[in-house]
């Protein structure tokens, strides 16, 4: 017999992602957004929130990060028992707390899967899970539900102070990048003589803007990133003071620092590699 599945918030972008997926592994997909139509013949539409969640054996909450905590707490108790509720939001410490209270008839699953709507296949993927109740078991059961992904398994502290340095930082650099050549009023111009550093910069910029608002908000809200922000902005401020006060032996100093530290983990040459190689690929 079919496994069905509900995914809760399927009208967003991940939600019909996932939605997608889960029809072509051969499950019976039950679909549900209070604020959007969903379309598509193959999708069971459920007419309520609990009525959605009674009678599946998985639900997937592709749900905004800050009412996450609440709809588990709704959810958990109308479901059936032995099935599980996946949760997937970029900020794991009070969903974390709520999947820990569920009633012990439903299973917790908690996972980050580190890969955007745009995605072609599961295959190589990250995906982060983060212990509940059984990290085993749970473990387990987000590998067979994602065959061929990468897993990750971190405890709910570190995956957020890691989220706020691999999703934070580069949402907060790459959105105040965004606003700053928004306000270029020669901009083609600019694309006409700029090199592969920039149209490389430029659509990742450009790439992040794709998401909601909403999302972005929550990524860059993460209490995790002040640190990393504050030791930003008071490098910013330094190497600007270098300018000024043109003390390039400090900047030259810096750069070579940097160069060094990198260099111990990565090779910097095959790094220019791979990026000469995407932004070629995307003008071809």
């Amino acid at each position: 017999m079919k496994k069905k599945i509900t995914i809760l918030g399927a009208g967003g972008k991940m939600g019909k992602w996932f939605s997608n997926y889960f029809l072509e592994k051969g499950y019976d997909v039950i679909v549900y957004d209070s604020e959007a139509d969903i379309k598509g013949k193959s999708f069971i539409t459920a007419k309520s929130l609990v009525g959605a969640v009674l009678n599946t054996d998985y639900v997937m909450l592709c749900t905004p990060t800050r009412r996450t905590p609440e709809i588990i707490r709704l959810i958990a108790k109308e479901m059936k028992r032995g099935s599980y509720i996946i949760e997937i939001s970029s900020q794991k410490t009070k969903t974390a707390t709520s999947l820990a209270k569920i009633p012990l008839k439903v299973n917790p699953i908690c996972i980050h899967p580190m890969f955007g709507p745009g995605t072609k296949k599961i295959e190589n993927q990250n995906i982060i899970s983060v212990p509940i109740k059984d990290a085993k078991k749970e473990l387990a059961v987000a590998k067979s539900l994602f065959p061929g992904a990468n897993f990750v398994t971190i405890d709910v502290v570190e995956h957020d102070k890691k989220i706020a340095m691999i999703l934070g930082l580069t949402h907060l650099i790459n959105l105040v990048f965004a606003n700053v050549i928004s306000k270029d009023d020669k901009i083609s111009l600019t694309e006409k003589m700029s090199g592969t550093t920039f149209k490389a910069q430029k659509i990742l910029a450009e790439s992040i803007l794709t998401e909601s608002p909403d999302l972005i908000e929550t990524i860059i809200s993460n209490p995790e990133i002040r640190k990393f922000a504050e030791e930003f902005w008071k490098d910013l401020g330094r190497i600007l003071t270098y300018i000024q006060e043109a003390k390039s032996e400090q900047i030259i100093e810096y750069v070579t620092t940097c160069q060094k530290e990198l260099s111990k983990n990565v090779n910097l040459e095959e790094s220019y590699k791979k990026l000469t190689t995407m932004v070629n690929a995307i003008e071809k």
